[in-house]
């Protein structure tokens, strides 16, 4: 290809240096300096979600909510492993690589791997019921890296007010039947921490572990005679929540959750934790970190918002009724 050349005429020449000058001049004004405040505020930030379910959509929509809040522009970049933990795997890689100011992971398998791949960039999480026994943090006092966040962990008495609600529902259960995933951690913390609560209450808990959705319905056929079904906040069991909704209607067997997702897909009630004001709680530690704060001597923080909720729907369908004056303080959701 041949390169034309010219030459500017002197005139021309000058023009654009006093051009120049007058550019560098305004970019001293207080005018560039408001537009150089302002793009201070403009983050870039990385949503990496293991799966799609209402719980962690709330967390999500909440996260988000507190910088629309606060008044900040964001540039979201989000990403769905749907459940593949090989696929959160390379959604960290990629932020990791793309480097943007801070990540959010939503759930326990997307905040392993996050913490695996990202060293340089802030991390928060959200929707992880044991972030020290998930090795994300030193303590939940003291994280020490680049990590720290939120726990959805349903406190001791919350746990017990759960199971009481169970005995209102089903009065006089002695099985209660748990199906969650095998390889979430989270699962089984929870899994042991109701185990001990329902002992004290005379209880025997019943588990069936699956590997994937396919397994769910299964699974759950498995549990055989037992009373009631506890759903704890299991990612894949809650993503897959219509399987085991359909085997327990079929069989007249309630089911009871631990949070307000799993009864719009058709548990009967819950005392359970808002994730929408988790994940907005989530924002606001975000907030503080990209204003300076250091993750590493920022301590974890748990949800403090617990509510009743009832599917008056599927209690009929279950063969179930909601004493009063549980409907009297639940908000309803689903038919």
């Amino acid at each position: 290809m041949r390169m034309t050349s010219f030459r500017r005429p002197a005139m021309a020449i000058a023009g654009l240096a006093a051009a120049a000058l007058a550019l560098t001049a305004c970019s001293n004004s207080p005018a560039a300096e408001d537009t150089d405040s302002e793009a201070a505020t403009s983050y870039t930030i990385g949503i990496s979600q293991f799966v799609q379910h209402p719980a962690l959509d709330a967390a999500a929509t909440g996260f988000k909510q507190a910088f629309a809040d606060a008044g900040l522009e964001v540039e979201w970049d989000e990403a769905n492993a749907n459940g593949d933990q090989s696929t959160a795997v390379s959604i960290g890689q990629d932020f990791a690589a793309s480097g943007p100011d801070l990540v959010l992971a939503i759930a326990t398998p997307s905040a392993q791997t996050a913490a695996q791949a990202i060293m340089d960039i802030p991390v928060l999480f959200t929707a992880v019921t044991d972030p020290v026994e998930a090795q994300l943090v030193d303590s939940n006092e003291a994280p020490g890296g680049n990590i720290t966040g939120t726990s959805d962990a349903v406190p001791a008495d919350t746990l017990e007010e759960q199971f009481a609600l169970l005995t209102d529902l089903v009065p006089g259960a002695k099985k209660v039947g748990i199906v969650y995933a095998s390889g979430e951690v989270n699962s089984q913390v929870q899994v042991d921490a109701a185990t001990e609560v329902a002992e004290g209450l005379g209880i025997e808990i019943v588990t069936k572990t699956v590997t994937t959705q396919n397994d769910i319905s299964a699974a759950t056929e498995a549990l055989g005679d037992v009373d009631a079904i506890y759903v704890p906040t299991d990612n894949m069991v809650v993503a897959g929540i219509a399987s085991l909704v359909q085997v327990a209607e079929t069989k007249q067997i309630p089911v009871i959750a631990a949070e307000e997702g799993t009864v719009e897909g058709g548990a009967v009630a819950t005392l359970g934790i808002d994730y929408e004001a988790l994940g907005y709680q989530t924002g606001e530690m975000a907030i503080k970190v990209l204003e300076g704060a250091d993750t590493a001597s920022m301590p974890v923080e748990f949800a403090n918002e617990f509510s009743y909720v009832v599917n008056e729907g599927a209690a009929e369908r279950m063969g179930v009724t909601i004493p009063q004056e549980i409907l009297d303080q639940a908000s309803k959701v689903g038919e």
